[in-house]
Order: C-alpha cells, then sequence, then structure tokens
C-alpha cells in the first residue's frame, strides 16, 4: 500500500524512501505549474521554501540512496545558465538528480510528471566513438547492446535521442547494427505516475543496470 503522506514529510536528506513510499507529492508537480507562469526571481523567492521542501528533499534522499548504490550523486542546480541563451528565464522547469561514474540513473519532476531512467547522456566525443567502435566490431558487445536495448524497449523504456538519420562517418550504412549505430545517446528513460513510489523508481534503476555496466565497460571514462 502507497503511503499517503508526501514524501518529503519531516524527513532529512539522508533518510531512506520506504519502498512504497511516495516519492514526490502532489505540491512538487504544483509548484513546476505555477514556476512555467511566473518564472521570475522574485516569484521564485516568495515560494522557495516550497521548492526546498517538496522538490530539493526527496531530490536529496534520491541521491543519497542511488550515491550508495551506483557513485557520486548530485542534484540539479534549479538556475540556469542565461549567458549565451535568447530565454533569459532565471530558472529551469524540472528539478532533476543524478548518480553514477561513467554512465548513471535519473530521476527528474516537472509539470509534465515524473520520469526516471539512466545511461550514459551526451557522451564525450572520446567515448561516442569508443562504443561505436564496439558496435562496429559487430562481437558480443554489440550483440550485448542490442539485448539490452530490446530489453528496455520491452520495459516501456524510451531510447533517448536523437538518432543519426544514417551511419556515423567513418562506418559502413550497411552495417547490419545500423541501428545502434545511429544513437547519439546510451540511456533509456521511463514515464512514471505522479504518484509513484521508491519501489518503482527502483525498477527502472535496476532495469538500465545493465546500460550502466556496457558503457562503463566499452565507452569507459571520458578523458
Amino acid at each position: 500500500m502507497t503511503a499517503d503522506r508526501p514524501a518529503a514529510g519531516s524527513a532529512a536528506p539522508g533518510d531512506p524512501f520506504a519502498p512504497d513510499e511516495r516519492l514526490f507529492g502532489p505540491e512538487a508537480f504544483a509548484f513546476y505549474v505555477e514556476l512555467e507562469a511566473h518564472n521570475s526571481r522574485d516569484w521564485w523567492q516568495a515560494h522557495r521554501a516550497d521548492y526546498e521542501r517538496h522538490v530539493r528533499l526527496p531530490l536529496e534522499r534520491l541521491a543519497a540512496i542511488a550515491g550508495e548504490r551506483y557513485g557520486p550523486a548530485k542534484v540539479f542546480r534549479p538556475n540556469r545558465d542565461v549567458r549565451f541563451s535568447a530565454d533569459k528565464s532565471p530558472y529551469k522547469l524540472n528539478g532533476a538528480m543524478t548518480a553514477g561514474r561513467v554512465g548513471g540513473v535519473y530521476v527528474s519532476v516537472s509539470a509534465d510528471g515524473l520520469h526516471a531512467g539512466g545511461g550514459l547522456y551526451e557522451p564525450s566525443r572520446a567515448q561516442l566513438q569508443r562504443a561505436r567502435e564496439a558496435i562496429a566490431a559487430d562481437g558480443p558487445a554489440a550483440a550485448e547492446l542490442d539485448a539490452i536495448v530490446r530489453s528496455l524497449e520491452e520495459r516501456g523504456l524510451e531510447l533517448a535521442g536523437p538518432f543519426l538519420k544514417t551511419a556515423p562517418r567513418g562506418f559502413d550504412r550497411e552495417h547490419p547494427r545500423i541501428e545502434l549505430l545511429r544513437m547519439t545517446h546510451f540511456a533509456g528513460l521511463g514515464t512514471l505516475p505522479p504518484e509513484a513510489t521508491m519501489g518503482d523508481v527502483d525498477r527502472v534503476w535496476r532495469a538500465v543496470e545493465p546500460l550502466l555496466v556496457w558503457v562503463e565497460t566499452h565507452a569507459e571514462p571520458s578523458i
């Protein structure tokens, strides 16, 4: 049975979630609905306590759990970098955390809902080249990635795009693993209901663990 109280409650950042405990209360989603309409520093300062209680605290609790399992964890800053952007809105329209070494797991909350996933998003050029070379060899590494991708899709996770329209430069357009070579990220993402629990997120994280192992083995750390 899912806990009725919002996860933030009187918890502390290091407090673990129970498997059936709801991660985010309705206040978290309502916060981002309002932020979309009032993305200003004045509004943020007036509602900062809501962000800290209903968004940041649950994310910190998730980061503590993920950090123990997957490696260094962080909660992303809410501020946007607007220095080179025509859009000067000061705050991001989602809150998110990640944890991992080469790849990582991920959770995001916004007005659009709750998302969880993991893998290697925005790999470096060197990481992407290594991964593609492993795929192009069409050996066990490519077969393993193909099986991982199929498993993620069967579990309802969506692969991160965009995908190249054809083979990357230097690779065969007729390669039997062309669909894998067209990938620009090696990550999967799932949509969860607003009332999702720690158990729901844990199932997604477990599903992407083989992908984390694959990128750590075949993409290697960025130099």
